[in-house]
Order: structure tokens, then C-alpha cells, then sequence
């Protein structure tokens, strides 16, 4: 397989035949006619032309004729099945290469080449790795285990790279600035460093990354998409490599400039002194007057010169100074409230950023400095291959190798054996995001842990001493976790790392946040405060995956907490640990995932469904349901309560009772506890009524939180059932009768359980110290149930009517109105009834409407006064609810109306579609469209000036359908509305003010 480059002539040998001769070998080949052979002779000869300059180029600058580093990403010997020699192998690019020996390959004549886009590499034992094609399986064998790993790493990056997408290159090259490296002059540089605003090749990248994240934060332009905002690629736009060089390499000699062709010792040495010492850098006037550099940092965010605010902040001026505006009191904040969008990402960017300083005499290897404790410690640790994904398969103890291991200043090294000098690899504790604490004998070593750093990679070790791991694991993470975040070194965690996180009100920007996970809480501590805060991810509502697994979104009964993916492979691990501990897990009551109130939510969905479904039901949990229903739903409600609607029709009473039953029935431990049940029984022995209830609420005292919840309300649910017992036929005594065996897991041969039980009902509110508010507020509920049942059996009921919690003016218990909802009860009704129920007189200008609010969202619309109130509510979240309040906004629609001339509202506003909610893509930010609307159609604009619609399907009737006004967090906008066009599509816009 000679390349074109190594052809040197061409010419015809016969008939139908041709001769391609190279520098030490000569090819001849055989077409199938003479016009087919002069084909081939014309079109190689062109071919070859063309390339033969790029050839001699490469040779020249990159191989080792001139003691260069060779131009491959890997090259070198590997043994291959099948092959009695080693082959020379270049992995380059997007493609891997296969020659028979080093010259072959200097003189650019191969065996054969693999496209990476097609390949994939496993790693099969010590040495040894198969990359696997669709034609091939090639089985590779290295000298050693760091040589495999080297080579292993180089073809995972090609494959990324042949997988990559060049979108954002081709943005990025748009600036005739950005198409060249901006250290060495490389074309087609495809990596950048996002916090200084430079654009640099492949070489360049990988001695950036040695300078560390204080220096420079290194990405790919092809495969790091999730990072590249818009914001980002116009910042790179408007600096980019003219605008950074002009400040950084304002005074370079020529001896010490970089070449494409420089060696990395040449590029390392240039990069220290241009980046981390700053000795080309021009300096800025106020350079070394900090109070001076601060205030003019301050002035300049507030500005669209970047230039500025690049010079002042390198030069000394703090990106977290004090502005003297409490209103503002970062120029970040400055930044924001004066609009300047790039400024505010050049400041994100560079808020950790270390300021260049020239050290005289200093080492050029020397780390760089991060404000980490100092910790020491050493010994021996198994330890695995570096891997590039997540451990899929248990790993036996064959598969570890023993290393000598040191953890001091600030680097993790691994060496072969305690008497080695020079380690077979280290890991720099900054560049580690994750550590993770594996359950025992996971693996073939008693106790393991992994670590993953931020390129991508994930290393496994372990000791058969748990003691000993377990300093190994405290130490790391000791090292490398911020010291604002040192709380959660306390924790008995299995996962503890830095990840980016968006919450609160302001869903602008990603935050970075330390994050531990202990059991089935999730300990944060937030960029913007103190304390680490606990999340019971039992307890959250609402458990999901945005965005193409790059979003796992939280949502809590007070708020939403959106954590992204920056890295795969550590964000993988995490996503599925938060999964999982959020789950339920077990038999107990407290392994069961939790409502607010401290109720398995198993418990809380049964309780609801027969509350609004078989109240009435006659012999409700006595008779039982089909044994193989109950089987099944009991198996989804334990695995995932959270996910699980029981619906009317889908779901039989009957079964869902003896769901219920059989939960209780099954309880670990019992509801009562195995420590407290027999002094439950013993206590219906007391003979004075009053000594008996009040020993029933010492007893309930005693129980732990979660029984004594879950006690509290299946006692308040049966108190409701037996109400109803002239229909259901099931009074106080029958219901104890089915629930005390089951509660107390006997055989039901007396009825002391059955007492316990029956008092517990009789007794209810002296023994659960139920107040009046409590008991009015369910008395309501059971008249609004009674209502509607007498309406049913007199006929006078229409049918789909449904009893729903209704507010009025604000979300709080006193507040609650249990409303029967007809299908024909429309928004007006509804409006009327909740202020006829609380005599409420309007008045005039009084304008009340019905709302449905989002607490999630942070948005509300109001209703139609014509629309129909029951399907919102079938669609209605647990996020969601209707409250009945004045419509504030009335008064200044009716001057509106009443001033306005014509029926036409045209103007500028910001749009956007919401195609990625969380603005992770490459489309984020509202954009400036003009608006026309008129008594028919809402028309969409791309300029003024456009005589046409930007998309044609943009002029549509205006009631298409809701319109939700508020903060609108996932739509990261301050104040707007948000149309829903149909099911699947959703639009918003914002306005300043």
C-alpha cells in the first residue's frame, strides 16, 4: 500500500500493465484495458503531484531525520496475531496504520490503514488489546502494561475523533485569526483553551494540560460540543487568537518562538514562560498597583472591550475584587447588570484562573500552585489498567498488578516496586473530579475504589485490608476536594467529586458544586454557600434525564436542582449512584422511598387511590385481589414508587388493597418494630380507657419517625374508611380484624392485634393529637366524598365529576377548598363557587380569574374564563395547582384596550424555541426577532427589514394555546411568556422590562 506522497514515476510496462516506482521498491500493476490503464497512470499522477509538497513537508519538519517528535499521535512497535514480526504502527488522526518497519513507514509505504470511525478497542489481558472492525479483529500485544495503556488511550482518542463533529471548528475558523495554532502556527488547530481565548493544535493542547486548570482549561473544538455555547463560540469571535496574542506573545524573541516542527520539550519550555510566567505579556499601566487594577476591572466589564478586561485581569486584577456596590458586589455582577453577556463568560471562565508570575530560578516542571492541603502517604496498592469507560465486569485479582504507591505534593505516582526511582505514571490530585468507594469484594481484591480525572480517564485500586483502603481513600480525597467543601470529608461517602450544577433562580450559568453521596443522601455544597446541604433523594419528586443524558434533574418540594455532564465518564457513574440510592431498597419502612411527610410513598400512592376510588367499595380490604396483579404491582411500587400512576381502569380496587395488605404483611422489622410490638399487645390489657391511650401514645413516642408517619396516616385512612362503612360494610371492628394480624404479622388466633387496632381507630385523634384544623380539613374532604357519592346514587351526577384541592389567593392549608369538578365546570364556575363558599363580595374593579400555577417552573397562566376545568386537571403535575386570585394585570389590559388605535402590535423581542431546555447545545440564548401581531396571526421576523417570514409556518392563528407568564427558569429568562404551539413544541420570548 504505497501512498501517493512515496510515488516518484508512473509508466506503462505493456499491455494493460503500469509501474509505480518508489523510493526502494517498485510496483507493477495490470488493468483491465490499455484506455482503463492510462486512467489510472493520469489520475495517480495528478494525485501525486498535488500531495507530493504536503509529503515533502512532513517529512521535513516531523520525522526523525531531524530529531523531531514523530507526527503520529502513537507510533511504534506491536506484536499482532498472525504476524511472525512486529509491525511499526501510527495511530494518526481519525486513522490507524500498519507497515512492515520503520522505514516502510518514513518512506510512507504501508500494509494497510484502519478507519477509527468503524473500530473499537478492548482491553483482553496484561499486555494485549483487540480492536475490532466490522472486516477484522486485530489483536495487538505491547511490551508492558503502560505501553498497552499509552496505545489504548491513542486509538479511544481516535475513534472520538473520527466520531467527532466539526460544526464548531468550522464557526470557530470563521476568523482568519483562529485557523492557525496560536502558539506554534499549526493549521487547522481543532483544540482551545477556553479560559484564555486561544486556539491551538493537538501538540500544543497536550502541554497546555501539563500546565494545569489554573492556567488553562483545555478543550476540543470537535468533541467537547456540550461546552461550546454561543456565548463561547463569539467570544472566541470577538479574542480569539489575534486579540490573546497581541497581550501574550506582544514581546517574543525570535529564538524562542515554536515551530509545527518543535520537539515538546521546546513547546513545554515556550509555554511556561508564555502562560504561566507571563515573560512575553505586555504589561498592562497600572501592572502592580492592585487597588488601581481592581477599580479599572470593575469599569471595564462594564463595557464591550475585552481586550481591556483580558490585560487587567492577567496582570493582577482580581476577578472576585470588591466593587463597593452591595446591589453588585462582584464585577461579575457588574457584568450582568450592565448587560454584557461576554464579559460575564469571560469572567466565569476565568474565575479560578491563577495570574502569571515570573519565578527567577525556578524549575519549569515546577506544579502549579492550587490552595489544597499538603498530604502525605505511601504503601502498596493493587492496581488495574487505565480504562476510558466505566468498569462493566467484576475484575479477578489476575487482573490487578501490586505498585508502590505515593500520594505528595500534590501528585498520586505509581511505581513498579518500592525501590524504583521513576514511576510508571502519575496522576495529578487537580486533575482528579471523582473518587468512588466500592462495596466489598466487588472485585477480586477485597476493597476497591476508582478514581476519575478530567481527561477522561478512570484508574482502579485496591487492597485486601479494608483499614488500609480506607486511609488511601481519605487521604485522596482530602487532597484534591476544595477546602470549602472539607465537611464532606466527614462522611462515610461511596462517591464524593465536583460536578456543574444550575438551581435557584438564576439558570444563566452552570456553578460548580462538591457533591457527596452517603446512602440515599446526596451532601452539596453549593458555589454560593457556606454549609453543605443534604438532599434525601428518597424524598424527591421527580427523578429524570434531560438532554441526551447530559442533564439528571432533581426536583424537591422547593426547588429544582439541574446537574450537567461535563465529562462522560465520571457524570455516567454518578447518574446511576443518585438512580439507584434514590430507589427503594429494601424491606424496611425507611429503605422505601419517602413523601415530605416521612410516608412511603408505596403507602401513600395505595392510600390516595382507594381514597378517591373505593371508599365505597363494599368489603374494601376484606375481599382480596387476583394474587398475580398484586404480585406485579407490589414489584414496580418497590422498585420505583416514584414512577408508578395507578389510574381508574387500569388498576382494580381489590388489587390495590391487597397491595397495601400484603406490603404490611411483608414488612421488615414490622410496623411496629420487633422491639416494640409485644408491649403494643400487652397494653389492651389495661383495663382504664384513659391509662390504655395514654400508653398508646407513649408507644408511639417510641417508634422511629418513619413508622410512627406511616402509622399516623393508614390510621387516619381507615378512620375515612369506616366512616363509609354503611356502604363498604367494613366498621371499625371488621377493618381491625383484617389489619391487626397484618400490621402485626401473626396468625391471627386472638384478637389482641386486632384491639390495637380497633383502638388505635376509635381513639384516633387523642392518640395521634390530631388539632381541629386537621380534623375540619378531613371531615371536608369526607362531606365533599358523601356529596358526591348521594349525587351519584340519585343520579343527579354527571358523569367524570372529581373532587380536586382548590386555593384561594395563595398555596397554604387554610387556604384548601375540596371542590367537586363537573366535565362541563368551566374556569368562571369555578372562580364563583370558591368566592361564593368564602363570601367573598367583588367589587368593582375587582377582577378574580382561575390560575394554573407551576411551582417548578416558577410561571403561571390564567385560565379562560370559557375553558374547561376538569382536563387540566387529569393533566395537571404534582408540580402544578390551581389557585383563584385577582387578576392584577386587568386594570392595565383594559386601558390598553381602550387606548390602543387599530387592532395591530408590532416590536422588537427576544425569542427563543425550545428545541434544548437547558441551553446545553449549540443553540442557547434568546435572539432579537420582530414581532407583528394582529387579530388573526402572530408573525415572526428574523430582521426588520425582511419583507418575509423568517420560516414560513411561523404566521399562525393566536389561539393555538396557552400562554404562561413568570420567571420561566428552564427558559433562563428574567421575566416572559411561554407559548404552547401543540404537544411537542414550545416557544418563549422575554422582554427587559
Amino acid at each position: 500500500m504505497p501512498t501517493t506522497s512515496a510515488i516518484l514515476t508512473l509508466k506503462s510496462v505493456g499491455d494493460q500493465k503500469f509501474e509505480v516506482v518508489t523510493n526502494n521498491r517498485n510496483f507493477v500493476f495490470r488493468a483491465e484495458s490499455d484506455a482503463d490503464r492510462n486512467e489510472w497512470i493520469r489520475t495517480l499522477q495528478q494525485i501525486a503531484e498535488e500531495r507530493k509538497s504536503k509529503a515533502l513537508e512532513r517529512t521535513s519538519t516531523s520525522l526523525t531525520t531531524n530529531g523531531a517528535a514523530d507526527p503520529a499521535d502513537k507510533s511504534g512497535f506491536l506484536e499482532l496475531r498472525g504476524f511472525k514480526h512486529k509491525l511499526f504502527v501510527a495511530v494518526a488522526g481519525d486513522k490507524v496504520f500498519l507497515y512492515k518497519n520503520a522505514e516502510d513507514y518514513r518512506l510512507g509505504i504501508g500494509i494497510t490503514y484502519i478507519e477509527m470511525n468503524v473500530g473499537n478497542v478492548k482491553e483482553v489481558d496484561r499486555r494485549g488489546f483487540d480492536l475490532t472492525t466490522p472486516y477484522r479483529i486485530f489483536s495487538f500485544s505491547a511490551d508492558s502494561d503502560q505501553e498497552k495503556e499509552e496505545w489504548v488511550e491513542a486509538m479511544q482518542q481516535s475513534i472520538a475523533e473520527a466520531l467527532s463533529n466539526s460544526e464548531v471548528a468550522e464557526r470557530i475558523w470563521a476568523v482568519e485569526s483562529n485557523r492557525f495554532c496560536a502558539d506554534c502556527g499549526s493549521p487547522k488547530p481543532d483544540w482551545a483553551s477556553i479560559n484564555l481565548c486561544v486556539v491551538i493544535c493537538k501538540r500544543c493542547a497536550g502541554e497546555h494540560r501539563g500546565l494545569g486548570p489554573g492556567i488553562t482549561k483545555v478543550r476540543s473544538l470537535k468533541m467537547d460540543r456540550k461546552v461550546w455555547t454561543e456565548e463561547l463560540i463569539e467570544l472566541f469571535h470577538q479574542i480569539g487568537n489575534a486579540v490573546a496574542n497581541q497581550f501574550w506573545a506582544a514581546n517574543v524573541p525570535p529564538s524562542e518562538a515554536i515551530t509545527p516542527a518543535s520537539g515538546s520539550q521546546e513547546r513545554r519550555r515556550f509555554l511556561i514562560a508564555k502562560y504561566r510566567e507571563g515573560k512575553y505579556r505586555r504589561y498592562h499601566p497600572l501592572f502592580g498597583n492592585q487597588e488601581e487594577l481592581d477599580r479599572a476591572l470593575c469599569a471595564a466589564v462594564t463595557t464591550s472591550d475585552l481586550a481591556e478586561t483580558q490585560a487587567l485581569l492577567f496582570c493582577g486584577a482580581a476577578v472576585t475584587c470588591a466593587t463597593g456596590d452591595p446591589q453588585c458586589p462582584t464585577p461579575l455582577a457588574l457584568a450582568e447588570k450592565s448587560g454584557q453577556r461576554l464579559q460575564m463568560e469571560f469572567l466565569l471562565h476565568n474565575k479560578t484562573s491563577e495570574t502569571p508570575r515570573l519565578e527567577v530560578g525556578g524549575s519549569e516542571e515546577k506544579p502549579y500552585s492550587v490552595p489544597l492541603p499538603s498530604v502525605t502517604h505511601n504503601g502498596f496498592l493493587y492496581k488495574t489498567p487505565s480504562m476510558a469507560k466505566p468498569v462493566g465486569e467484576r475484575k479477578g485479582q489476575e487482573e490487578f498488578s501490586r505498585r508502590w504507591c505515593t500520594l505528595q505534593d500534590g501528585v498520586l505516582s505509581y511505581y513498579e516496586n518500592d525501590r524504583n526511582a521513576v514511576p510508571n505514571g502519575e496522576i495529578k490530585v487537580e486533575e482528579i473530579v471523582c473518587l468512588v468507594n466500592n462495596p466489598p469484594h466487588a472485585h477480586g481484591i477485597e476493597s476497591t475504589f476508582e478514581v476519575y480525572i478530567e481527561s477522561e480517564r478512570l484508574y482502579l485500586f485496591g487492597l485486601e485490608s479494608p483499614d488500609s483502603a480506607r486511609e488511601w481513600l481519605k487521604s485522596i480525597a482530602k487532597s484534591f476536594v476544595h477546602p470549602r467543601a472539607e465537611e464532606l470529608l466527614a462522611l462515610d461517602f461511596e462517591r464524593i467529586g465536583r460536578l456543574h450544577y444550575k438551581g435557584g433562580l438564576n439558570l444563566e450559568r452552570a456553578k460548580e458544586g462538591w457533591f457527596a453521596l452517603a446512602g440515599s443522601t446526596l451532601h452539596v455544597c453549593f458555589e454560593d454557600s457556606e454549609r453543605q446541604e443534604p438532599l434525601q433523594l428518597r424524598k424527591l419528586q421527580e427523578l429524570s434525564i434531560q438532554g441526551d443524558n447530559e442533564v439528571l434533574v432533581l426536583v424537591e418540594r422547593r426547588r429544582t436542582l439541574y446537574i450537567q455532564g461535563e465529562r462522560k465518564l465520571d457524570f455516567l457513574g454518578w447518574v446511576h449512584a443518585i438512580q439507584k440510592a434514590a430507589g427503594g431498597s429494601g424491606h424496611t419502612l425507611a429503605e422505601q422511598q419517602l413523601t415530605e411527610s416521612d410516608v412511603p410513598l408505596l403507602v401513600d400512592r395505595c392510600i390516595d387511590y382507594i381514597t378517591q376510588c373505593g371508599l365505597t367499595s363494599e368489603g374494601i380490604y376484606r375481599k382480596s385481589g387476583q394474587n398475580s396483579k398484586t404480585t406485579s404491582l407490589l414489584e414496580m411500587l418497590r422498585r420505583d414508587a416514584r414512577s408508578v400512576r395507578l389510574k381508574e381502569g387500569e388498576h382494580q380496587v381489590d388489587d390495590v388493597a391487597n397491595t397495601l395488605k400484603r406490603f404490611f404483611r411483608d414488612l421488615g422489622d414490622g410496623l411496629f418494630t420487633g422491639r416494640w410490638g409485644q408491649d403494643w399487645l400487652r397494653a389492651t390489657a389495661l383495663e382504664d380507657e384513659e391509662a390504655k391511650i395514654g400508653e398508646y401514645r407513649r408507644l408511639l413516642g417510641t417508634l422511629p419517625t418513619v413508622n410512627r408517619a406511616t402509622l399516623k396516616a393508614l390510621i387516619n385512612h381507615l378512620f375515612r374508611v369506616q366512616r363509609f362503612s354503611g356502604e363498604n360494610q367494613m366498621n371499625t371492628h371488621n377493618l381491625a380484624i383484617v389489619f391487626g394480624p397484618t400490621l402485626f404479622q401473626t396468625d391471627g388466633k386472638d384478637y389482641k392485634a386486632g384491639r390495637v387496632v380497633e383502638d388505635l381507630i376509635s381513639h384516633y385523634v387523642k392518640i395521634f393529637n390530631v388539632n381541629d384544623q386537621e380534623m375540619k380539613k378531613q371531615q371536608d374532604e369526607i362531606m365533599a366524598i358523601m356529596k358526591m357519592r348521594e349525587a351519584a346514587s340519585s343520579g343527579t351526577q354527571q358523569a367524570g365529576d372529581f373532587i380536586c384541592t382548590v386555593y384561594l389567593e395563595e398555596k397554604k392549608t387554610e387556604a384548601e377548598q375540596h371542590v367537586k369538578i363537573p366535565a362541563t365546570m368551566t374556569a368562571e364556575e369555578l372562580t364563583f363557587e370558591i368566592l361564593d363558599r368564602r363570601k367573598i363580595v367583588t367589587k368593582e374593579k375587582d377582577y378574580w380569574s382561575c390560575f394554573e400555577v407551576n411551582e417548578r417552573e416558577e410561571a403561571e397562566r390564567p385560565l379562560h374564563y370559557s375553558e374547561k376545568v376538569l382536563p387540566i386537571l387529569h393533566c395537571l403535575g404534582t408540580e402544578s395547582y390551581l389557585v383563584v386570585k385577582k387578576q392584577m394585570s386587568m386594570e392595565n389590559m383594559l386601558i390598553y384596550l381602550a387606548s390602543r388605535v387599530g387592532d395591530c402590535k408590532h416590536g422588537m423581542m427576544k425569542f427563543r424555541e425550545e428545541r434544548n431546555l437547558l441551553g446545553l447545545g449549540l443553540s442557547t440564548g434568546f435572539h432579537d426577532r420582530y414581532f407583528i401581531l394582529n387579530h388573526t396571526c402572530l408573525r415572526l421576523y428574523k430582521e426588520v427589514r425582511l419583507c418575509r417570514e423568517f420560516w414560513q409556518d411561523v404566521g399562525h392563528p393566536c389561539c393555538w394555546g396557552p400562554a404562561w407568564a413568570g420567571v420561566a427558569q428552564a427558559l433562563r429568562a428574567a421575566m416572559g411568556l411561554v407559548l404552547h404551539r401543540n404537544c411537542r413544541q414550545r416557544w418563549g420570548w422575554h422582554c427587559r422590562q
